[in-house]
């Protein structure tokens, strides 16, 4: 059964304009099956369309976002509200999945991918915390992402530590 985003078909190939390696980059074949399912529980909306226009990590006073989630998982988002701070992660789409060393255009020197904070990983999972604005049914509007318009949303959590000092939730 092939992979979908939203019903669409996903690609493990990046895009074309970033098929080539730089000096010093090796790429492994990818594993001939998945593991593991993922279930995208929504998409999020940013200014960005490019990895050109993208932040390398987003500001808390950067522009306001949207994470869009699915009507089905609007009862998971009951007293999120109560958190300032939470924890996206989300899928990187449209990244490669096959460089083992990668030359960072920062530093020019080849580096290992999981020493690397770089979308171009075997499972481009990213991570960040962002300040939440609003909630106006299952938009959230936050700032501090660095992802790409119609990135997949993989889950949202608390920000690490807050409900545990504030003594909710597991």
């Amino acid at each position: 059964m092939p992979a979908s985003l939203h019903g669409r078909a996903m690609k493990d190939e990046p895009a074309a304009a970033e098929d080539d390696l730089r000096s010093g980059e090796v790429t492994v074949a990818l594993p001939p099956q998945i593991d593991a399912g993922v279930y995208f529980i929504g998409t999020i909306r940013t200014p960005w369309r490019t990895r050109g226009e993208c932040p390398k990590r987003g500001s808390p006073d950067g522009p306001i976002c949207s994470i869009v989630v699915d009507e089905r998982w609007r009862a998971a988002l009951t007293d999120l509200a109560n958190h300032r701070r939470i924890q996206v992660l989300y899928w990187m789409h449209r990244a490669r999945r096959d460089l083992v060393l990668q030359t960072p255009f920062r530093t020019g020197q080849t580096t290992g991918s999981f020493a690397l904070r770089s979308p171009v990983r075997p499972n481009p999972i990213a991570s960040s915390i962002v300040n939440l604005v609003a909630i106006e049914g299952t938009m959230l509007r936050v700032r501090g992402l660095d992802c790409l318009d119609g990135t997949p949303l993989i889950d949202l959590k608390p920000e690490r530590g807050v409900s545990d000092q504030a003594g909710s939730g597991p």
